[in-house]
């Protein structure tokens, strides 16, 4: 209730600025079109909709600390004293690496994905996208590579919760080099440009996570009198 309310009130503004929004978002397009391409909305109320579903996007970037936030308490009470002070440092460095993913793709990936497909366009050919088809198109480019930067922050906690270890990490860099191109082929849109701008980093994040997971220090045993924060009065 909590994240749905902050929600509420982060697309309250986002929602009167929806065009604007929306304009910025198909910059990367409107870009690569040929002269003469346009975007088109093939429904009656479709301009209406798709701008609402920017202003909603917005706010939830916006509202993303909050949200993660939120989560993080719930699972909170769960969680032993040393595992708690981890909840912070998570949800910064959590929501700035969605937010580089998200960037990454917008300035990065998405102008050389439009390039590269309305380059193959055959002659004759107007190209002419459907706005709502341009949004799931995008949505699906933000978090796939808002999720892909997240990579350090997974690594981290599984070696800080004794999943797996560093040395585990490493000799699995080439399954995971491999997986990281499936998982791009998966994902993305089926061209090269884009299965490579995600599947480099993913992997390179990867090696980031582990450089990170080396350096900070190994959590402490818990010792059979330690007991979860939320139950230290119990006793």
């Amino acid at each position: 209730m909590r994240i749905l309310g902050v929600l509420l009130l982060g697309f309250i503004p986002c929602a009167f600025y929806a065009r604007e929004l929306y304009t910025m978002l198909a910059q990367p397009l409107l870009e690569s079109l040929p002269l003469g391409g346009q975007m088109i909305a093939t429904e009656v109320a479709t301009p209406f909709f798709i701008p609402m579903k920017v202003a909603m996007m917005a706010a939830f970037l916006i509202t993303l600390p909050h949200t993660l936030y939120q989560l993080w308490a719930f699972i909170a009470p769960g969680l032993y004293s040393n595992e708690k002070r981890l909840v912070f440092p998570l949800v910064f460095v959590s929501s700035a690496l969605f937010f580089f993913g998200m960037a990454f793709s917008f300035f990065g990936a998405l102008p050389l994905v439009f390039e590269f497909i309305t380059q193959f366009a055959p002659e004759g050919v107007a190209v002419m996208t459907d706005i709502s088809k341009y949004l799931d198109f995008v949505l699906t480019m933000f978090i796939a590579f808002g999720i892909s930067f997240e990579a350090p922050v997974f690594v981290v906690v599984l070696v800080r919760i004794g999943v797996v270890s560093v040395r585990k990490l490493e000799e699995v860099r080439s399954y995971v080099l491999v997986g990281a191109f499936v998982i791009s082929a998966v994902i993305t849109p089926p061209d090269v440009v884009s299965q490579f701008m995600l599947a480099v980093p993913l992997y390179l994040l990867f090696e980031v996570g582990i450089l990170a997971a080396r350096f900070l220090s190994k959590p402490t045993p818990i010792s059979e009198n330690q007991q979860p924060a939320g139950n230290d009065k119990m006793e």
